[in-house]
């Protein structure tokens, strides 16, 4: 990919360009908590972002996205976004730095990427890391990693219209090869954890299934979150016990009910899962992945029956730890699979699957790698 992009670069814009990568990222375990002040996990992997990046001493950019094949120009001081969408990343990402307080002039870029789209690898956090990295690289912001994160996560906010958490563009930026990442979304505190699963592959397969959702059913189960913990007297679920849960129960809807059960419980499998990635238990990791996806599947209801057919694949076939990986109602799982077991288990799943649902699930093997850096 990298030679791809000078190649690129070089046909349009000449030579001297310095290149730059960010990661996508999964999330081991630790789904629908950040809304709850609770725990993620995520790790970046080693498919991302590489852009080659030239400053042209003028306030103008000029953005060449190889994938698709489409240009791009904006200037630095110019009120419109540029009409492409994927260019508004990188035109927020300059607005941010500026707003900062960055003095930043133009530049020319050519991007590409190898993380696959819809496959709740977040690309566009990627895509945002690389460009805040690269540029407080280049003209020397002094902008510390924090921020470039918030920076990403705001240009989604103000520029793409997608409310998101921190998450993903702190993976991007902070990720460290063989290392999850655990982020309190309260505090913001972060901690690394080795994971480095010997004998272990770790693998998502996309159902390439997304359910139309009627009506809003992330708004739905957050303000359910809200209701039980309003009556527990807390700001967020996070730091609740199923005892204060129980003694609740009569009061709130058995709807809420379950949905503050599988968070409460959540809680304590990410919590489970870092002790026993210090031990290199990956036994009971995969064990804590299986409880998460039947957790998303019956109590927090925001499986389908494509991902509960994969995680039975998964199980029927030996395979140490799957789950639901993202918000749920299509999409991939992730799953932790012995190398002995890994082809037989591929097969299973794009053969059944296919019999089932007329397609196969696409495969992604990943291994987890570092964050946004400069590339020699």
């Amino acid at each position: 990919m990298k030679e791809k992009v000078s190649k690129k670069f070089g046909e349009l814009y000449g030579s001297g360009a310095i290149l730059f990568a960010s990661p996508g990222r999964i999330n081991l375990i630790g789904e629908h908590t950040d809304y709850n002040g609770g725990f993620v996990f995520p790790g970046a992997v080693d498919k991302g972002i590489v852009a080659a990046i030239k400053l042209n001493g003028t306030d103008k950019v000029r953005a060449y996205a190889l994938d698709l094949g489409e240009s791009a120009e904006f200037g630095l001081n110019e009120a419109d976004k540029p009409a492409q969408s994927w260019a508004c990343y990188i035109f927020g990402v300059c607005r941010e730095i500026q707003k900062r307080g960055g003095k930043i002039g133009g530049f020319d870029t050519v991007f590409a990427g190898d993380v696959p789209l819809g496959a709740g690898m977040s690309s566009s956090a990627a895509l945002e890391s690389t460009y805040a990295f690269a540029l407080n690289d280049l003209y020397s912001c002094g902008i510390d990693k924090f921020e470039l994160a918030k920076i990403g996560q705001s240009t989604e906010h103000n520029y793409c219209g997608v409310n998101c958490g921190i998450m993903d563009q702190f993976a991007s930026v902070f990720g460290k090869k063989g290392n999850l990442i655990r982020l309190d979304c309260r505090s913001l505190e972060y901690a690394y954890f080795p994971f480095d699963p010997k004998g272990y592959k770790l693998v998502l397969l996309d159902s390439r299934v997304k359910h139309e959702l009627v009506g809003s059913p992330y708004n739905d189960r957050r303000a359910s979150c809200e209701r039980v913990a309003k009556m527990l007297g807390q700001e967020f679920l996070r730091g609740a016990t199923m005892e204060q849960l129980d003694a609740i129960k009569d009061k709130i809807s058995e709807e809420d009910y379950k949905r503050a059960r599988y968070v409460i419980g959540e809680e304590k499998r990410v919590l489970d899962v870092c002790e026993a990635l210090e031990k290199g238990d990956y036994e009971t990791v995969g064990k804590r992945m299986y409880e998460t996806h039947w957790g998303m599947s019956k109590d927090y209801e925001v499986s389908c029956e494509e991902l509960d057919f994969l995680a039975e694949v998964a199980e029927a076939c030996g395979v140490t730890g799957s789950r639901i990986m993202g918000g749920g109602f299509g999409g991939c799982t992730i799953n932790l699979v012995k190398d002995g077991l890994y082809d037989n288990f591929i097969a299973t799943a794009k053969e059944k699957f296919n019999a089932k649902y007329g397609h196969e699930p696409k495969v992604y093997e990943v291994v987890i790698s570092d964050g946004s850096r400069r590339l020699e």
